[in-house]
């Protein structure tokens, strides 16, 4: 995923890679595009990487959303590992056509599942869904939209259904404490953790089941 972000306050570089490399499955080695807009922030190769170990590599039967998608780097990579669906969200319109662009490309060898990309509004998206009614979150919004991400995550915890495989991935900058963010979902919690330079990353899994 990634953000148009205030990147200097935050210490992260202002000039993205040209592409971002699809790490595994269909679509490995592949790359998509990023858009040169200030600010914006890919997730990391080193990132995705470690996130799709935590997962399995093999997403077959899961549901995903990919919340803020930016290049779509998560939600592509999801797809490209057999999830039955994944729907990308890009509020940006410069965004939205390039994952439009890129997904054109990638369809040269399709991938299994089902994948969508919408022009919408991610929390409003959300708020919309039905209980338990995804597997796999992605949750990336921009690092200065604090308020953004408290709303997405709690939405997204009575969404989210992590019964069979899956969770709540959550990116957020490194100063904030991770107990933070862990406090908004009380029924959930940070099982796997990762922080690399000004990002910390988690994947929640749920304490319900």
């Amino acid at each position: 995923m990634n953000k148009l972000v205030k990147s200097a306050s935050l210490g992260i570089r202002s000039e993205p890679p040209q592409k971002v490399r699809i790490i595994g499955g269909v679509w490995r080695s592949r790359l998509l595009g990023v858009l040169d807009l200030p600010g914006l922030r890919p997730t990391t190769d080193r990132i995705r990487e470690t996130l799709f170990n935590w997962l399995g590599q093999d997403l077959v039967g899961l549901r995903c959303l990919d919340l803020f998608a930016g290049t779509g780097a998560l939600g592509f990579e999801a797809a490209s590992r057999h999830a039955i669906s994944v729907t990308l969200l890009e509020k940006d319109k410069q965004a939205y056509a390039k994952l439009l662009a890129n997904f054109a490309l990638l369809e040269s060898s399709p991938a299994p599942g089902d994948v969508q990309i919408l022009h919408r509004d991610s929390l409003e998206f959300l708020k919309q869904q039905a209980d338990r009614s995804s597997n796999l979150i992605f949750i990336d919004p921009p690092f200065q939209e604090e308020g953004l991400l408290n709303q997405a995550f709690i939405e997204a915890a009575r969404v989210c259904d992590d019964s069979a495989g899956g969770g709540i991935y959550v990116e957020f900058p490194a100063s904030r404490p991770r107990e933070q963010i862990e406090a908004l979902v009380p029924d959930w919690h940070c099982g796997k953790y990762l922080e690399a330079g000004q990002v910390k990353a988690c994947l929640f899994r749920s304490k319900r089941d």
